[in-house]
């Protein structure tokens, strides 16, 4: 046995010894926290708070006034510093680009904004209700001509950020018409703005964590009338889902995320463990997905910048955006393009229209603009990484809830399915494809439909 043998050998015992010493610690029961169901997140002292249960609709309406002081910003452009010689997207958005994005929203997309894109916005029915201190804004769209005998099934569809409830608007049509690859059934779907985004109120009160959110998530699907339903989520949806199945696994018919990962004990030694033989653990041709671990983990520090910033001082980066579409529309779309394929840093255009339209994105950005929720949109991180919600380590309890990963090949974290059935015991469905990124329901509506009818499917056998 060479040098390298043995140090391959030596590696490989160190670091099972790590993985069994981790397994042992972990096989201790790890049960559910006691949930505070009721926990109040509205502005002021909640004995003075009232909750209205009603359900109220909405509609998205802002008139020339709105759109005229935002058409005055995006004509006032700034001297934007001009790209380095040579350079696309590898500094950040890159400014001759803005430019001509800028000059779009400002004339042919806000051209159209009454009678075009508010109107598209508006396609689909939108509520507001109250829960926990919150005005929660959620899209509620039901199956029309439902045929006798076809069960109807409500699904969460859960967003994350940069992203909002326009994420899902081309394949909300297809979960609620009734088709042959879904026999005997439709969804009724349900589309909330996350707490702080959009429409949805932000919380007053610090300590509002993904975890939390999956309960106001879960008292929003029962003010609505389910108590039962399934979840599709990807980013903080996929985290958010995923709590949802860990907390409420009698609740929950089974979740279907895109961007799984888990963070356990277990997490680290085993994803380094399988980087040893690779195809021991995934079949080879799916072995780039996940490895090697040292360009996958340069491509995370460099798109993952953002996420410090906002996990340590999300109000001051907030400060810098609110107000500011120029400077928001650089900061949301730049994701659109090297999250969609971390290559396209490399493309003058960040590739931005490959799957997208430009009404599309602008769309997405002007949730942000016009509801003035960047700041609270990125509390999250901040709320995410804090001491209480890390050491509840809600990854160690196993939810025997029906799981499925759509895996696409751009997406910015991937983990092998070894790591994910710690916590995902009933891991159902877990499909690659060759394709895709971070925002898949945008991206490729038709992929993530498809593999999560497949899912739902098997598990109603």
């Amino acid at each position: 046995m060479g040098f390298c043998g043995k140090a391959l050998l030596v590696a490989t015992t160190l670091l099972t010894a790590i993985v069994y010493k981790q397994y042992r610690e972990m096989s201790a029961p790890f049960p559910v926290p006691e949930l505070n169901l009721k926990r109040y997140w509205g502005p002021g002292d909640e004995k003075q708070y009232k909750e209205d249960v009603s359900i109220k609709p909405f509609k998205i309406d802002y008139g020339p006034e709105v759109i005229d002081k935002l058409r005055t910003k995006l004509n006032d452009v700034p001297a934007l510093t001009p790209p380095l010689d040579g350079t696309a997207f590898e500094y950040g958005f890159n400014t001759d680009r803005l430019k001509d994005v800028v000059s779009y929203w400002r004339t042919s997309y806000l051209d159209k904004w009454s009678s075009g894109r508010q109107k598209f916005l508006n396609k689909f029915p939108h509520f507001h209700t109250q829960i926990q201190g919150l005005n929660m804004h959620f899209i509620h769209v039901k199956p029309d001509n439902v045929p006798k005998g076809t069960k109807v099934f409500p699904l969460l569809l859960l967003h994350g950020w940069p992203g909002s409830v326009r994420e899902f608007y081309d394949i909300i049509q297809k979960l609620t018409a009734k088709s042959d690859d879904k026999p005997g059934y439709v969804f009724e779907v349900i589309v909330p703005s996350l707490p702080g985004y959009g429409w949805s109120q932000g919380s007053s009160k610090t300590g509002l964590s993904p975890s939390e959110v999956a309960i106001v998530m879960k008292n929003l699907m029962t003010r609505i009338g389910f108590k039962k339903f399934y979840i599709q989520g990807g980013d903080w949806g996929s985290l958010i889902g995923n709590y949802m199945a860990t907390f409420f696994q009698q609740d929950v018919l089974a979740v279907h995320l895109n961007m799984c990962s888990i963070m356990t004990p277990l997490s680290y030694p085993k994803t380094f463990l399988a980087a040893l033989k690779p195809s021991l653990f995934i079949d080879e041709q799916y072995v780039d997905y996940y490895y090697p671990l040292g360009s996958k983990f340069s491509n995370i520090i460099e798109e993952t910048g953002y996420m410090h910033i906002q996990a340590t001082k999300p109000d001051t980066i907030g400060t810098v955006l609110q107000g500011n579409p120029i400077g928001l529309a650089a900061y949301i779309l730049e994701k659109f393009s090297t999250w969609t394929n971390p290559s396209y840093r490399n493309l003058a255009d960040g590739g931005l229209e490959k799957y997208f339209t430009l009404d599309a994105l602008l769309d997405n950005v002007m949730i942000y603009y016009l509801t003035d929720s960047i700041t609270t949109s990125q509390r999250i991180y901040a709320e995410a990484f804090a001491a209480d919600e890390l050491k509840k380590e809600l990854d160690r309890i196993p939810t025997a809830v029906p799981a499925a990963c759509a895996k696409f090949r751009h997406e910015l974290l991937q983990q092998v399915d070894w790591v994910l059935r710690d916590h995902f015991t009933n891991l159902v469905q877990s499909n690659h494809f060759a394709d895709g990124g971070h925002f898949a329901a945008m991206q490729l509506p038709d992929v993530l439909y498809k593999d999560f009818v497949q899912f739902i499917n098997t598990v109603r056998k």
